[in-house]
């Protein structure tokens, strides 16, 4: 096994062995949302033609959940790993900072498809929102986890402690996530906060992702994709350059 795989095992293997608490938990908390929100609006509001709110909601239920998992997957590692001092045995080894990129962001892909697989098969039952493209489904699916493990992979390099990390997920993931068009359509907002919802990347990934379920989206799946894109491409550069200068893990 390379060193790479070797680090991205153990990364696996670190959120699958208290899987009640990574994946299980928050599978809970989207058929909790399921329950109040598609209850209480059910019946009430068609967002699109021939969509019911329920369906509506499921694609973004399983979104949300995917990205802010896949960011807490690679923040709390690295942070974890700093406060307890366990970052030194990676540091002694001959990794290069390609090796940590690639683990820990492929392993929060991992567990944000996991949550994704786990969401919809709960949430799919009250929606049943259909997939008539499920290419751009996984597309977003992976490309969404993948640019939130990347800046979690940021996220988890500045912070020196767990409150440090909580501010950037309370104050910059949880409103940005929210306020991407989870539970409604930016379509629905006045024209002032619809301009400052397209400047929201996450809502990019949110409705790039619901494109694939209904084929109708509030913009062109092809936009959601080069924006995604390049904020992956950015933050993974930013993320490459932190591991490579050893930003706030070495002496």
């Amino acid at each position: 096994m390379t060193g790479w795989r070797a680090l991205f095992y153990k990364e696996v293997l670190r959120f699958w062995k208290v899987g009640f608490q990574t994946i299980a938990a928050p599978v809970l908390t989207a058929l909790l949302y399921m329950l109040i929100f598609g209850h209480v609006l059910k019946g009430t509001v068609e967002v699109y033609p021939g969509v019911g709110y329920q369906a509506f909601l499921v694609p973004g239920l399983v979104m949300m959940s995917m990205l802010q998992n896949a960011f807490a997957n690679s923040s709390s590692s690295l942070v974890q790993s700093k406060i307890m001092g366990s970052l030194v045995f990676i540091l002694l080894t001959p990794l290069s900072h390609w090796a940590w990129f690639w683990a820990f962001v492929g392993s929060s892909i991992v567990r944000g498809l996991a949550v994704g697989v786990g969401v919809l098969a709960v949430t799919a039952w009250f929606g049943q929102p259909g997939m008539v493209a499920p290419g751009w489904v996984l597309l977003f699916a992976v490309l969404g986890s993948g640019l939130m493990g990347i800046l979690g992979v940021i996220a988890g390099l500045w912070a020196e402690k767990f409150d440090q990390m909580a501010a950037f997920q309370n104050f910059l993931i949880m409103p940005m996530t929210f306020l991407s068009g989870v539970f409604y359509s930016v379509h629905s907002l006045p024209a002032f906060w619809q301009g400052v919802s397209h400047l929201n990347p996450f809502f990019y990934m949110i409705d790039g992702f619901r494109y694939g379920f209904f084929g109708v989206s509030d913009v062109s799946p092809w936009t959601s994709l080069a924006v995604v894109g390049v904020a992956t491409a950015v933050t993974g550069a930013i993320a490459v350059h932190l591991l490579r200068i050893g930003y706030r893990i070495r002496g």
